[in-house]
């Protein structure tokens, strides 16, 4: 057997195969490029159409991506139909076989933060410049795409989280509304007149710039402490026209001297130490028995 006449047949019925379908590889990559074409046609009447309208940015945003997507698998089906004459969708899922069902577990992970990303964008909540707390991380969010959420934190580090953590888990919104409560934690001393305490700390937040009259203030006594009566502060603040930690830090000053002017202890830490023997203690701070005695 003559195997070199062999390959050079091989090669030549390969060569002549690769000048039939030189023609439909020309079409082919004519096709690519005016698919490119069409990708960015249909992109911007997208975005003229949705910015005419009242959509949301990130919605705006996943029209277009899907209208890309779909224009390209389109394109790419077509070329290689043309390529390739016996190609069709159906003869191709099903030479795929259990194939189509290793990649489809291989790229689990894509299709599910495609579908969260989707669901995400489509539904009410959660926009473009929230500020939120998702999986222990806050800030604003920046970005939205079909596989992750862009989230700039405060200290300036960019956090990205694959859409289905945010999807499958909670998600706070600190920003869906304007209005935001805060509280902190006041002690008193024991023996404080608490009625005159609670007035005296509530004048002294009504005050302070920045904190939403429309809104009552509420003091309310919590907890006997170890040191102190605990006392409750709650007031409210506009996010939208005021610092929140600006706000924070004039109510600690306007209590903490409002205090200061009403005579009303803030008390530190006290510790009582109980002994069950007797101690022999001198007279005087810091003198010892034995000095005591020789005097």
């Amino acid at each position: 057997m003559n195997y070199i006449k062999i390959l050079e047949q091989q090669l030549q019925h390969m060569a002549a195969g690769a000048v039939q379908l030189l023609p439909n590889i020309v079409i082919g990559v004519v096709l690519l490029v005016a698919t490119a074409i069409m990708v960015r046609v249909f992109v911007n009447v997208v975005e003229k159409v949705t910015g005419r309208s009242r959509m949301r940015a990130d919605l705006r945003q996943l029209a277009q991506t899907l209208t890309r997507v779909f224009v390209w698998i389109l394109g790419l089906l077509l070329v290689t139909t043309i390529i390739i004459p016996g190609f069709t969708f159906g003869s191709a899922m099903a030479g795929l076989g259990v194939g189509a069902v290793a990649i489809g577990f291989a790229f689990q992970d894509i299709l599910e933060n495609f579908l969260a990303g989707v669901l995400i964008m489509l539904r009410d909540k959660m926009h473009l410049g929230d500020y939120i707390e998702a999986n222990n991380i806050d800030g604003t969010v920046e970005k939205i795409t079909l596989r992750e959420t862009h989230i700039r934190q405060f200290s300036g580090e960019l956090t990205i989280l694959p859409n289905s953590t945010i999807f499958k888990n909670p998600v706070k919104i600190y920003s869906d509304r304007p209005f935001r409560r805060f509280q902190l934690t006041v002690g008193v001393s024991y023996d404080t007149d608490l009625t005159r305490a609670r007035k005296v700390i509530a004048n002294a937040v009504k005050t302070v710039e920045g904190v939403d009259g429309d809104h009552a203030s509420e003091v309310y006594l919590r907890e006997f402490g170890g040191s102190s009566i605990d006392l409750l502060v709650r007031w409210w603040v506009d996010t939208k026209q005021n610092s929140l930690m600006e706000v924070q830090s004039n109510v600690v000053n306007a209590i903490k001297e409002a205090l200061d002017q009403a005579e009303i202890e803030i008390p530190f830490p006290y510790i009582t130490h109980t002994f069950k023997e007797r101690v022999p203690l001198g007279k005087e701070p810091g003198e010892t028995v034995e000095s005591a005695e020789s005097a």
